[in-house]
């Protein structure tokens, strides 16, 4: 027979390992970069470890079909203009699989689509996954906006599976985090 004391043991293991997992499946590396670029740009922190783990589960040395690269898969014509605006100097289209400067250009990118957007996040994840062009039109489009500021459906399926993920990973990241960030 199982005693109270066995299945208290028991749960408590459970809740300790699923717990154990969750943090390895939700980790914070670069931390204290992160803090302060999220500070820097007025953004949740969380917010650019859930684009991260979205876009490339932390590799710095990630490159995807279209060619973006890095933790933040930053395009290289992106990463080439944002490079510019914040004066970072000698850079080079390599400079990308530097996390470092990869988050400051993806994390500056994403504020700035945020700003562009009046504070509307999903249409800057848009804008982020989609491009900006993209979204402008559909913006125009009654097929996609009733209201020409909010998207009522996206007509790519890629960036409407990239926003949902974005969110769902915010949410864990926000569950797991919420009394250290």
């Amino acid at each position: 027979m199982i005693t109270k004391k066995q299945i208290y043991a028991l749960l408590f293991s459970l809740i300790f390992f699923c717990t154990y997992i969750a943090y390895t499946l939700y980790p914070r590396p670069y931390y204290s970069y992160i803090k302060e670029i999220a500070k820097t740009y007025n953004i949740n922190e969380l917010f650019i470890y859930s684009i991260i783990q979205t876009e490339s589960h932390f590799n710095a040395n990630a490159i995807s079909r279209s060619g973006a690269r890095g933790c933040m898969q930053i395009m290289e014509k992106t990463g080439y203009w944002i490079a510019q605006e914040l004066q970072i100097e000698d850079y080079e289209h390599s400079d990308l699989f530097n996390p470092y400067i990869n988050i400051h250009i993806g994390s500056w990118y994403i504020s700035r689509l945020i700003q562009n957007y009046q504070g509307n996040v999903n249409l800057a994840l848009a804008a982020y996954n989609g491009g900006s062009g993209n979204v402008s039109k559909w913006l125009k489009d009654t097929r996609y906006s009733h209201d020409g500021r909010t998207l009522h459906t996206i007509p790519f399926a890629e960036t409407r599976n990239y926003i949902t993920k974005v969110n769902f990973h915010y949410l864990i990241y926000k569950i797991l985090y919420f009394f250290n960030s």
